[in-house]
Parts: structure tokens; sequence; C-alpha cells
């Protein structure tokens, strides 16, 4: 997919993310566990997009800030009620400017993986680390990779079958690089639109690994936002880190 950058999946999407077949309707669940670790504190949400989990948060009177790659996926945020009112900032959230602390910072649905190098994503663990309160939380949700789900290195899948329209996700395997390329392709009488999305994917253990390298550990796992028990055969995990308790850091904490 040559020219794809971190903006490109939310510019194409942000007009029919809200009503996209794949984005889990789950944001209740996400809203109670979250709220219960900021107490109303100030947090940070990473990928805020439209703001499917920060508005009902912000709601609930937890001053939320965000940080995205897209211009268009902030202003279908800012077109909603409260959406006005958050801060948030325009960039890759590899490098987390906004200033801390933060009691909470997380980030749902995947897309820590929209950050495509280890590099960057140790980066995110690093810049994250500096933001917490001493106190505080970093909470990822994301899938737990699963290479079997791939026939010969890719995957087609119908996400909606009806007489309006079809929606399919087509993808690609680049185990070596733990890549995923993908398009979700949807064909109606108004024509064919493709939204195209690039994720590096990486397991609960490698990400533990770089909560370490920037001074953190893991504080809880489960397989849900329900906080039922993550098994072997959890297919997401939602993982709380913090702040290490012993002193020094790796070299990528800058």
């Amino acid at each position: 997919m040559a020219g794809y950058a971190s903006s490109t999946y939310g510019e194409r999407i942000a007009g029919v993310y809200d009503q996209w077949p794949g984005v889990p309707a789950n944001a209740d669940a996400a809203v109670e566990f979250l709220a219960a670790l900021a107490s109303k504190r100030r947090v940070l949400e990473l990928g805020i997009g439209t703001g499917r989990v920060a508005l009902p948060l912000a709601a609930r009177g937890v001053k939320v800030s965000g940080i995205d790659a897209s211009p268009a996926m902030v202003a279908q945020l800012r077109q909603k009620p409260g959406g006005a009112t958050i801060p948030v900032e325009i960039g890759s959230f590899a490098d987390v400017r906004t200033r801390g602390p933060f009691a909470l910072v997380y980030v749902v649905f995947n897309t820590f993986f929209a950050l495509l190098t280890q590099e960057e994503q140790l980066r995110c663990f690093a810049r994250v680390a500096k933001r917490l309160a001493p106190s505080g939380a970093f909470v990822i949700e994301a899938f737990v990779p699963d290479l079997s789900r791939f026939d010969r290195g890719q995957r087609t899948s119908a996400l909606e079958l009806s007489d309006n329209r079809v929606v399919i996700d087509a993808a690609q395997l680049d185990a070596a690089k733990q890549l995923v390329r993908s398009e979700h392709i949807a064909i109606s009488n108004d024509g064919i639109q493709r939204y195209p999305v690039v994720l590096r994917f990486a397991y609960p253990s490698e990400i533990d690994l770089m909560a370490r390298l920037a001074g953190m550990r893991l504080r809880e796992r489960f397989g849900g936002w329900d906080r039922s028990p993550f098994t072997s055969s959890s297919q997401t995990h939602v993982s709380v880190y913090e702040l290490a308790k012993s002193a020094g850091t790796a070299s990528v904490r800058k």
C-alpha cells in the first residue's frame, strides 16, 4: 500500500465510521471500566477518532483530551454534543506531545496497532510513561493475534450482506513483519468505496516487554471490558499498565 500514512484510514473512513459494521458496540462497558480508573481526573485517549468512547466518558465529568492523526475524524467529533470542548492534538500518538500528568492514558479497539513499527510502539510507551501521574494507568484494548485465521497468508470475510449493500474485508498477512494489510470494501448501487487499513500486531507478551523497557509493568489483564478472565482462548485483551516501582528505565524513554 504505497503512500499509506498514519492519517489514511481515518481520512478515508471518517464519514461512515460511526455506522461501520466492524466497529464494536461496547462503548458503555469501556466507559464504565475507564471511568473507574480515571475518577474524574485528567485522561488522554490515543486515537480519539470520532469520540465513540471519549464523549460518554467526558459526560461523566472526566477531563478528556485526545490525539488523532486524522483531521477528518476529529471533525466528526467536533460536530457531536460536547465534542467542541475536548482538546485534541493532531498528529501521531507515537509522539504524545500533550502535556501531563494524566491519571489515565488509554487506547481502544486495536488502535495501538496503527503504529506500524516496533520502534513507534516503543516510543509511544516511553512517552506515555513520562506523562502518567505516579498512580496512573495506561490501558490498551487489542486483539490477540491468531494467524490460523489466514489461509496461505490471506483472508476474506463478509461484514455485511443485504439487499442494498455488501461489505467485504480482504486482508493479507506478512507474518515476518507482523503486518496485516487490508481493505474494507463497500459495494452498493452508489458504487464501490474502499477503506484501506494497515496494522502492526503484537502478542501480549511483546507488549508487556515494551512496557518494561519504558519503565512500566503490567498491573492486570482481562479478556474484555467486563473484567472476564484472560485465558489461552481469549480473542481480545484489556491490559492495564502502571509505572514500575523500581528506579531506572531503558534508553528508549526520551
